[in-house]
């Protein structure tokens, strides 16, 4: 098992899945936009490597207008599984970051994320899951994921818990940078 301890150089991220057609039915779906906005621009100012999928983007449009302009120059990653891991190439494009620790967020949390957080496990990353990026249709589902993930060793937290820790310390261009998003 690697670091539990986020880091710049040892974390990545992956934002699954939050798509235009599919986000309005998600409960709670302008919390889970927002804190995916979050963590984006966190990524952004800290450095951190974001992956991103697209599940069947024919049929479910692509990824947010919004949080799609924070993916500028990313790839998305097309899939038509519930685990992005089952996708060819997909668990080498993670891989390839060397990075050991790995924050996730998306949408459905009771498919496409615990699918895909269930096999990452099984690669020796240590997986933490921003909980309030995450949603389903139904809330009940929701829950029953984090606490399924939870389980597993997957650490549950809220977004701003991710990028706290990221950060370190209060007084640096980056904390400036980014307190606003929490206010």
């Amino acid at each position: 098992m690697s670091s539990l301890k986020l880091s710049c150089e040892n974390t990545q991220f992956l934002m699954i899945d939050i798509q235009e057609r599919l986000l309005p039915a998600i409960d709670h779906s302008e919390n889970v936009k927002a804190n995916a906005f979050r963590l984006l621009e966190g990524a952004r100012t800290l450095h951190i490597p974001v992956t991103y999928t697209e599940q069947y983007p024919k049929g479910l449009g692509p990824t947010d207008s919004l949080l799609l302009e924070k993916l500028e120059g990313i790839d998305s990653f097309q899939k038509t599984t519930f685990s992005c891991c089952d996708e060819e190439g997909f668990i080498n494009v993670l891989k390839d970051k060397k990075r050991s620790n790995i924050v996730v967020w998306g949408i459905e949390s009771h498919i496409c994320v615990l699918a895909t957080i269930m096999d990452i496990l099984s690669h020796d990353f240590t997986v933490w899951l921003a909980a309030d990026a995450s949603g389903s249709r139904n809330t009940r589902n929701h829950d029953l994921a984090l606490q399924a993930m939870s389980q597993m060793g997957v650490i549950v937290v809220p977004t701003e818990t991710i990028l706290y820790q990221l950060m370190k310390r209060a007084g640096t261009p980056e904390f400036k940078t980014l307190l606003p998003l929490f206010k």
